[in-house]
């Protein structure tokens, strides 16, 4: 037995100086001070989770615990920055070492290490949801399924089955049966595209987002000394919204923390609301059963919302059978109004009092960026959305494309990841499509051309790539464009290595993209400033698959809610948002909409009579009005003169009559005459 030696993190005089007594509430203190072990942190809605998380990374640098041995896990980008940069802000260490990102980028660092073993090269792409959906159809064209007589599921849909596979632990007959028994029909020829499709993704060197964390498990199940490695390294795992967490997920924490234990993770089961992507409650539910001798702490002081707001908030869990039990209490002095309940006629006069009365509150002097709008699905906005442009009132909507989502972008980023994996077959594809008469067809016919030449399977590239494919054959249309598109890959190639990342996108829009835009799109210049953006992104970045898995990570599969039209610099805008989107934020003055029963509930989930789906719904209107700070507005349309059926007669939503009446304040809307 080899003897243990542990080596220390060399401390600067006095460590960080905090006094975290001072600068924790009790509770926090508790759980950022805790001795090594598995620990349950169940921080409720503005009690400062993130606080807590930051703090005790903090904490563990001033115990002397050296910052390659910490592994920080969130579910978004944005997180991880934010408590890194807090960290940084709090203590004088150097955090180069600490691991902290998503899961999937975690995945990521790990694969590239390791890929080899996966039968990959170190410079495998990785297939956003676009990639999935092309890659997808050619391997729905290569099984030929006849699609003529049945409609078979698009390639859309068969990346969600199929992630839900991946994710959730569930085979794939159970899955169609469970979730998509419309298409039991197509089960026999769903499983042969699923382990197609498999194969493809290796033949052409590349992973999708549920592959970076799935090979990375299957790394470590395989592996006893390499799962060994890795948990000597991460003597100290934090995990933040532990309640998202699915199977695969979970499966990677423990293995992590299987010998050591020393683990933190930080959620609020009564903010789980993603099971439909494959979210398990489970997991912070049974913690202490999967960790026997794991301590739980509870963080209850709420420092967002009034009181008045708290005590709805409170009464509006209460109902749900399955959770871990807490009160919120506020921080916060009373507000001198009540949650407003208001029940409006219609849908229209619903828009209209909203309308009305966010002009009032921006009288009163309350920012419209202060102010939100929220609603259980996308299409209940729509009269909302027709009378705030009638009256004039800037609103986003935090739907619609992230930056690095958009088709331009991707046509940029297609250019950067063939040079880089000259077996992407995707991104040659669509690198292709871009020039005039060459479709699907065409461009399958210049990759198999490309492939023969023997060149996507060697290591090095020659030093002009343009005199290997100047000579291939394509429409006529394409020919002068094929020749300025080989020029201008052969500035992103030299014998000394490529280019820098900004100058590689500089050579791509003047030498190609440019004039594609000029003759493809009526917003020319709002694309070139997008890329131009996408230039100055790139000049943080000295090697070429920093900034391509940067690219690919920034997307939608990391949970992470868009903020692209959520953030514009010279406006003031209200804010239009689905609550699954509006989770993690808040704003002084909420609107929840639509709050009548089949509507909010959801009309499924009542169909279903499904009781772990109803705690769902009523979990989803927790978050809703936790987002609230000072002013809450719960508003039903008591008649829908729209439906198909003619004029309908709403009911409230079980959620408010669950609420004690004198939580509220009912508000009577008179009509304008």
């Amino acid at each position: 037995m080899a003897r243990q030696y542990q080596l220390k993190q060399e401390q600067k005089p006095g460590g960080s100086g905090i006094d975290y007594s001072k600068e924790l509430n009790e509770q926090q203190f508790a759980a950022v001070t805790s001795k090594p072990g598995p620990a349950l942190v169940i921080a409720g809605a503005g009690s400062g989770k993130t606080r807590t998380l930051t703090y005790r990374v903090a904490y563990l640098l001033d115990q002397g615990v050296d910052p390659r041995n910490i592994l920080l896990l969130t579910f978004t980008n944005k997180a991880s920055k934010e408590m890194l940069e807090r960290v940084r802000e709090l203590v004088p260490y150097d955090l180069s070492a600490l691991w902290g990102g998503t899961f999937h980028s975690i995945g990521n660092r790990m694969m590239r290490r390791h890929a080899d073993e996966l039968g990959l090269t170190r410079s495998f792409s990785i297939l956003d949801r676009d990639d999935q959906k092309s890659l997808l159809n050619t391997v729905i064209k290569d099984c030929k399924i006849d699609t003529k007589q049945r409609r078979f599921p698009k390639a859309d849909v068969l990346a969600t089955i199929f992630s839900l596979v991946e994710n959730t632990g569930e085979t794939l007959e159970e899955i169609i049966e469970c979730r998509y028994d419309y298409f039991e029909e197509w089960a026999l020829e769903i499983a042969k595209v699923y382990e197609a499709y498999r194969a493809k993704k290796k033949e052409v060197n590349s992973v999708d987002f549920d592959d970076l964390l799935v090979r990375t498990v299957e790394l470590l199940e395989g592996s006893e000394e390499l799962c060994g490695l890795y948990q000597k390294k991460f003597q100290y795992v934090l995990v933040d919204e532990f309640q998202d967490t699915n199977e695969v997920q979970s499966r990677f924490i423990d293995l992590l923390v299987r010998d050591h234990q020393s683990l933190m993770v930080v959620g609020d089961d009564a903010q789980s609301i993603y099971s439909w992507r494959g979210a398990d409650m489970d997991h912070i539910l049974n913690f202490s059963t999967r960790y026997p001798t794991s301590e739980t702490y509870k963080i209850e002081t709420n420092y967002r919302s009034v009181p008045g707001i708290l005590e709805l908030s409170n009464e509006a869990i209460k109902a749900n059978q399955r959770q871990i039990p807490k009160e919120l209490q506020a921080s916060r002095e009373p507000h001198s109004e009540l949650p407003a309940l208001v029940p409006v006629p219609d849908p229209s006069t619903q828009a209209t009092f909203i309308a009305q009365r966010i002009l009032e509150l921006q009288n009163e002097g309350i920012e419209l960026e202060e102010m939100a709008v929220l609603y259980r699905a996308h299409h209940q906005s729509l009269e909302i959305q027709m009378e705030l442009t009638n009256r004039e009132v800037p609103f986003q909507i935090t739907s619609g494309l992230r930056f690095f989502e958009q088709a331009h972008i991707k046509d940029i980023a297609a250019f950067l990841r063939f040079v880089s994996n000259r077996r992407d077959e995707v991104s040659f594809k669509r690198m292709v499509s871009l020039l005039p008469g060459v479709g699907p067809a065409s461009a399958d016919k210049l990759w198999q051309q490309w492939v023969k030449t023997g060149w996507c399977e060697k290591e090095a590239l020659p030093d002009q790539i343009s005199k290997v494919l100047i000579g291939f054959s394509l429409p006529k249309k394409a020919v002068s464009h094929w020749e300025q598109l080989v020029y201008t890959l052969d500035e992103l190639i030299s014998p000394e290595g490529s280019p820098p990342p900004s100058e590689m996108i500089y050579s791509v829009l003047e030498g190609v993209y440019d004039d594609f835009m000029r003759g493809s799109f009526d917003n020319y210049e709002h694309r070139r400033q997008d890329i131009e953006q996408l230039r100055e992104y790139a000049f943080r970045f000295t090697d070429i698959q920093e900034l391509l898995s940067q690219l690919s990570l920034m997307s939608s599969v990391d949970g992470e809610p868009s903020r692209a039209q959520q953030q514009e610099e010279d406006s003031e805008k209200l804010t239009l948002s689905s609550i699954h989107q509006a989770k993690g934020l808040e704003w002084k003055v909420v609107f929840v909409v639509w709050l009548t029963e089949g509507m909010f509930p959801n009309k499924r989930v009542l169909d279903s009579e499904d009781e772990e789906s109803l705690e769902e719904e009523r979990r989803l209107f927790y978050v809703a009005i936790t987002r609230a700070k000072d002013d809450l507005y719960l508003i039903y349309p008591q008649m829908n003169p729209k439906s198909y059926t003619g004029d309908v007669i709403q009911y409230p939503s079980r959620f408010i009559d669950e609420c004690p009446a004198e939580l509220m304040e009912e508000w009577e809307v008179a009509p304008a005459w």
